[in-house]
């Protein structure tokens, strides 16, 4: 950082000359971030390895039921979006992230004591509601400690929990279910998340000048330069219900939210799915399919941090999205084309795993600046929420469409059109100039 507004185009390569690790809030606050939202992923996701190792057929689930029980987590996911942000915004985000985090380990222990589908459907969906604030009340944090020119690669650290998550996971739960059963892996992984909300009380504060180990010169630029942006926004008028209700309102966040919606609709069939497509293509077991599944997860970690940096320092958002997801739906379709040639047909997963993750990063960080500062959570909270619905769509009719004469045909060419309807409504997305603060809420 420097002493320069990062409202100047000087200020948005600053982050870079100086490097981002080399500030004490990234190395304070960016582990906590990661190891938070991994444990969220994890617990929401194992639900694809327990289903391919035995659950289904434990439990006699069909293809609708299992489809229907795995869904309803996005559900539940919905609901709490913009009432948990707005009050992680405007009281404390550190209790919302810390008890949520608690609940949510409960709850997928729990998980793992059912047995029979309404009762998961309706623990999948209180999962959910614990877990639903969670992500945009981070992305609302992270404004709070980054500046424009950092929140890139700050997101992306903390959405990094994502890919690694899954690359790990897929590899340790389908041991854990090949040693055990599909019940105890649930249990073994919702108890971690237990123990780190009760970390996360002393660990997460709401502001930096909370934290005791952070140097006040750093703090110093952080808050010149936090108070440059909030100048150099459109000045905000109105009770903060009205300023709400403009930022919900928006014609750039409501297009933003749809576009999320038909991404997280390919990303969620995406990664609900992919153990059971690979299981069936390559015949391996449970425990081999598990670490083909980790592979696209691998190469998209790296593809997350390439991509943020660079939009960091060109200050560019847009071109950091569309064009991937553009790649990620081309990819799709052609895994499915692909037919019995496997290794063909994984290498065409793997790419749209890369093309589908790498944009996350500069994807919020472009939502963020939709709304002015104070508020913007609510955008992101909007947003998410319309993620919420096309992830339940996505896990849903997915698996549904592949218990159907359509098959995984079907499947894929669902993933592939909403990838490709993302790709094209992010080009109406306002791109933020370098030189100015965030776009005005029409």
């Amino acid at each position: 950082m420097t002493a320069t507004s990062p409202a100047t185009d000087t200020a948005a390569a600053a982050p870079t000359q100086t490097g981002f690790w080399r500030s004490s809030r990234a190395r304070y606050l960016m582990p906590v971030a990661f190891v938070t939202y991994s444990l969220a992923y994890l617990d929401k996701s194992n639900y694809a390895i327990a289903s391919a190792g035995g659950m289904a057929e434990d439990l006699r689930l069909s293809a609708g039921a299992d489809s229907l029980i795995a869904a309803s987590f996005f559900l539940g996911y919905f609901f709490f979006q913009i009432p948990g942000t707005i009050y992680a915004e405007q009281r404390s985000a550190r209790r919302l992230v810390a008890w949520s985090t608690v609940a949510w380990g409960l709850l997928a222990v729990l998980q793992g004591m059912l047995s029979s589908p309404a009762q998961l459907i309706a623990v999948r969906f209180a999962l959910g509601v614990v877990e639903g604030a969670v992500l945009p009340s981070m992305v609302m944090l992270l404004g709070r400690w980054f500046t424009r020119g950092e929140r890139g690669r700050a997101n992306t650290f903390l959405i990094l929990g994502n890919p690694v998550t899954v690359m790990w996971l897929s590899a340790v739960s389908g041991w854990l279910v090949s040693v055990s059963d599909w019940r105890v892996m649930f249990v073994a992984e919702g108890v971690p998340s237990v123990l780190w909300g009760v970390c996360c009380l002393w660990l997460v504060k709401d502001r930096p000048e909370q934290a005791r180990n952070l140097p006040e010169p750093e703090l110093a630029l952080l808050r010149a330069d936090l108070a440059a942006e909030k100048a150099a926004a459109p000045p905000v008028t109105g009770t903060l219900r009205e300023r709400y209700g403009r930022v919900l309102r928006s014609p750039a966040v409501l297009t933003m939210a749809v576009q999320y919606f038909f991404w997280s609709f390919g990303m969620y069939g995406f990664v609900f799915w992919l153990p059971a497509i690979i299981k069936k293509g390559s015949g391996e077991g449970i425990g081999a399919t598990g670490l083909l599944t980790a592979i696209p997860y691998a190469c998209a970690a790296v593809a997350m941090l390439v991509n943020s940096r660079l939009s960091d320092r060109s200050g560019r958002r847009r071109v950091a999205v569309w064009p991937w997801l553009a790649c990620g739906g081309v990819a799709l379709l052609g895994s499915y084309a692909a037919g019995g040639d496997f290794p063909l047909a994984l290498t065409l997963l793997v790419v749209a795993g890369v093309c589908l993750y790498a944009p996350y990063g500069p994807y919020f960080a472009l939502v963020t600046t939709l709304a002015p500062p104070g508020i913007a959570g609510a955008a992101v909270a909007l947003v998410n929420s319309f993620g919420a619905l096309g992830s339940f769509a996505g896990t849903y009719l997915v698996g549904w469409v592949r218990g159907t004469e359509l098959g995984d045909a079907g499947a894929f060419g669902l993933m592939a059109v909403c990838t490709l309807v993302a790709a094209a409504l992010t080009l109406a997305a306002p791109e933020p100039a370098r030189s100015t603060g965030p776009v005005p809420v029409r």
